[in-house]
């Protein structure tokens, strides 16, 4: 494949528009005006008129009740896509014959065939796809990711990640694109896609898997529970466990990770405290386990702001994504691999395409 050539924005503002202002815009709001120095939003694209109204007179910013309006009418170099999952694929299309990039939230699209055409329209129109993928950037994943990197494991023998977390049906009972298959997608799809995404960003590709999932107490379409067990190519093995009916509360979000010369935990309610950091040999970053872990009332994290940090040098010509379309490719074909083996009820190889 040719390499396709971006043009840069150098002599002013990045200027951003965000479509969908549901409950995860406020983290894109934020990260926003954190680096209002560099990235000017201009417009919002909603069809609740009410909450349009409401945002609009908070920003002082143009608003559109329907994309293409806003596409033909605004002058944003890059539009964030924050609405339901099975819209994204279709909505990066409009934006990218557009001329504009695309920042897509998780997941990028709830069907295969969906991602591979959303990478495929980016690049034939000469704009950046990014994924969000805000969790690569918390503090604790990044001493991780610097471990493995490093080869501190030696080689890597289990990974076992949990996500025990719950979902009320009045949260379902909010939109009525939520728990469905088009729109949404289960407890893998939606609410674990970050911890499946290190599977891959952080263990290495994976060579089979095969898992269950039920709906076993919510009224909706798609899985509230689901179960998996790993084979990585390096050899490793691993389990995947999700569930949106723990009681009371959200209560666990961990990754373990048992390898040849260490052993680390990090757990906490969303990956944000490191309760086991143990290898054969010490480094000078091992120092800074204490200061990584950090509180937070949110399993979204705090990562929103670095990842739009990347976003900035991107679009300055300064260096690459760091979650282009292609590497959200990987964590959307483990995310089928798993709802094609519950739904078959066997054994699926990865890649899905030969």
């Amino acid at each position: 494949m040719n390499k396709v050539s971006f043009d840069k924005i150098t002599d002013r503002k990045i200027r951003v528009a965000l479509v969908g202002a549901g409950r995860i815009s406020s983290k894109h709001f934020d990260a926003i005006d954190k680096h209002k120095d560099n990235l000017e939003l201009v417009a919002i694209c909603d069809n609740n008129e009410e909450t349009l109204k409401k945002i609009t007179k908070e920003k002082s910013i143009e608003g559109f009740l329907n994309l293409p309006e806003m596409l033909d009418r605004s002058n944003a170099d890059a539009v964030i896509l924050t609405t339901p999952s099975g819209l994204h694929p279709d909505q990066t299309i409009q934006v990218a014959r557009a001329g504009k990039h695309v920042i897509s939230e998780k997941p990028m699209a709830t069907r295969w065939e969906d991602g591979k055409k959303m990478v495929e329209e980016c690049d034939q129109n000469g704009v950046r796809l990014f994924i969000v993928k805000q969790n690569r950037h918390n503090a604790t994943l990044q001493l991780l990711k610097k471990a493995i990197e490093d080869k501190r494991f030696g080689r890597i023998f289990m990974v076992n990640v949990n996500v025990f977390w719950t979902r009320p049906q009045d949260y379902y009972d909010q939109a009525k694109w939520r728990g469905t298959w088009e729109f949404d997608g289960g407890a893998f799809m939606n609410q674990a896609s970050h911890y499946i995404d290190l599977l891959d960003w952080l263990v290495g590709p994976i060579e089979s898997l095969q898992s269950y999932t039920a709906t076993l107490d919510r009224n909706i379409e798609v899985e509230d529970t689901g179960v998996a067990s790993i084979r990585w190519r390096s050899g490793a093995l691993g389990s995947l466990n999700v569930t949106m009916l723990t009681y009371p509360q959200n209560f666990e979000g961990s990754l373990t990770i048992l390898g040849e010369k260490g052993t680390v935990r990090i757990g906490g309610v969303a990956v944000n405290e490191i309760q086991k950091w143990e290898f054969e040999e010490p480094a000078d970053y091992d120092k800074q386990v204490k200061e990584a872990n950090y509180e937070t009332t949110s399993v979204y994290g705090f990562g929103h702001p670095a990842y739009y940090e990347n976003v900035i040098e991107t679009l300055r010509g300064e260096t690459e994504p760091l979650t282009c379309g292609r590497e959200g490719l990987k964590s959307l074909e483990i995310l089928i691999g798993l709802y094609r083996s519950a739904r078959d009820g066997k054994r699926v190889s990865l890649p899905l395409d030969y």
